[in-house]
C-alpha cells in the first residue's frame, strides 16, 4: 500500500492492482479511525467517510495534484510503485 501524501493527519495512499472493486480511478485516505476511497475524476466519496473538514483538504489536495494522481494511478494498476506527491500546505 504505497503512501501518496501525508498533511494534516491525513493519509492518501493507492493499492497495487485496485482496479477491480470500484471500477475507476480512486485513491483511499485515512485519518484517525476515518477511511474512505475518493474518485479521482470528481473527487466524490466512493465508500467510507471522513470528517467534512478533513474532506475539504482531501478535494483541495486532490484539485492541486489531479495530473500527479491520475499519473499514480496508471502506475499502481501496473504494479509500479507510484511517485509521491507533495502535501497540502
Amino acid at each position: 500500500m504505497p503512501v501518496l501524501s501525508m498533511f494534516y493527519g491525513i493519509v492518501v495512499y493507492m493499492y497495487f492492482y485496485d482496479n477491480k472493486q470500484h471500477h475507476m480511478p480512486h485513491f483511499h485516505v485515512e485519518y484517525a479511525e476515518f477511511s474512505a476511497v475518493v474518485s479521482i475524476a470528481d473527487g466524490e466519496v466512493l465508500g467510507g467517510s471522513l470528517p467534512s473538514g478533513k474532506m475539504k483538504l482531501v478535494q483541495a489536495w486532490l484539485e492541486i495534484h489531479r495530473d500527479a494522481i491520475t499519473a499514480d494511478w496508471g502506475l499502481t494498476v501496473q504494479g509500479i510503485p507510484p511517485q509521491r506527491i507533495r502535501p497540502l500546505e
